[in-house]
């Protein structure tokens, strides 16, 4: 059985009730534009009504933070991971952004495309999506959480499975990698953690088909959002309690890494770029991606884009969702005004 390993940050981060969003920033072609939530008040963070025809869910916003918040508290308070909040806060401290300072809370997201079922995990995004059963009267939704993977060396495995268990209160066996590393540092694993404050499983698994691969809580929820486990996916405590009981066993889970989601809305185009996990040196794959994705419009119509604006959000990545500009006109061509006068001119003598 795979496991995670320490992260060495602070794990002290406030479980705050759940809040309504209060100004919601829409990026779009690079302006902003205020928009209101389209879905219900009573709905957790991260749940989102499927898009009619679209890809598109949720909005960007800003909070103030509190004097003892950190980045890390208000990413967990808003259904974000460690990499999400860095990325939209680069230039605020993780640890005292300062009491009143305004935070950016990167909601606003494209759905992977790939099938709308059962459980999709996005390495590249360190984001798992849910996509419910439906009882009856209830409407198609989709609920989506951030997640720890596996560190550099423990990749987490790509392909579908399905979901084969689900444990309450895991015991945790720590495998013969945990066991040689310890003995490096001339320690001693134990053989068995049981269910508690230490077991870094945390109190609910759900097992996967991939031998020794499981989703599971976490005693260290710091690392959500990070390539910091062993191969396992992780997620803060909360979430994987709220899945747990409504995740039957069978489920599919399809385990991509896609850096390039595009997709459509109210007839526009739009895409969302994430650095790649093992970097490349040519994103040409990515923006050919992007383009074939792309390639049509949402009515099935050619669409030309503009190429430099798409070739700027692949080769910049910072998972922001940005609106994709038609193709720009071509400039007329200007013929030689003096030779063409002039022939004219000559042609009809001089008048």
């Amino acid at each position: 059985m795979t496991i995670d390993t320490d992260w060495p940050g602070r794990t002290g981060v406030s479980q705050a009730l759940r809040c309504l969003q209060a100004a919601v920033v829409l990026l779009a072609a690079g302006s902003s534009t205020l928009q209101a939530a389209e879905m219900p008040a009573d709905w957790p963070k991260g749940h989102y009504p499927l898009p009619r025809g679209g890809d598109l869910i949720g909005q960007n916003y800003t909070v103030e933070a509190d004097a003892e918040e950190t980045l890390l508290d208000l990413a967990r308070e808003h259904n974000l991971g460690y990499e999400e909040i860095r990325r939209a806060n680069p230039d605020l401290s993780v640890w005292m952004p300062g009491e009143g300072t305004e935070v950016v809370i990167p909601a606003q997201r494209l759905l992977p495309p790939v099938d709308r079922e059962g459980i999709v995990i996005n390495l590249a995004e360190l984001r798992l999506y849910y996509y419910p059963a439906l009882e009856e009267g209830e409407s198609p939704r989709v609920e989506t959480y951030p997640i720890g993977i596996g560190r550099e060396g423990f990749d987490t495995p790509l392909g579908k499975t399905v979901t084969t268990m689900r444990i309450e209160n895991p015991a945790w066996y720590p495998p013969e990698s945990v066991r040689q590393e310890a003995a490096a540092r001339g320690e001693e694993a134990p053989a068995v953690v049981p269910p508690g404050p230490d077991n870094p499983l945390g109190d609910y698994a759900i097992l996967l088909g991939f031998d020794g691969y499981l989703i599971h809580g976490t005693n260290r929820p710091g690392g959500i959002g990070m390539r910091a486990s062993r191969g396992c996916i992780r997620m803060f405590p909360e979430d994987i309690e709220s899945l747990f009981t409504r995740v039957p066993e069978g489920t599919q889970v399809n385990i991509i890494d896609q850096p390039i989601k595009a997709g459509w809305h109210a007839g526009t185009p739009y895409v969302q770029a994430y650095q790649p996990l093992e970097v490349q040196a040519n994103g040409m794959a990515q923006l050919l991606e992007a383009l074939t994705l792309l390639g049509q419009s949402a009515d099935g119509e050619s669409m030309a884009l503009d190429y430099q604006q798409l070739r700027g959000v692949v080769d910049d990545p910072d998972g922001q969702v940005v609106a994709i500009r038609p193709a720009p006109e071509p400039e007329p061509v200007v013929a030689d005004a003096e030779s063409e006068a002039g022939g004219i001119y000559e042609h009809l003598g001089g008048l």
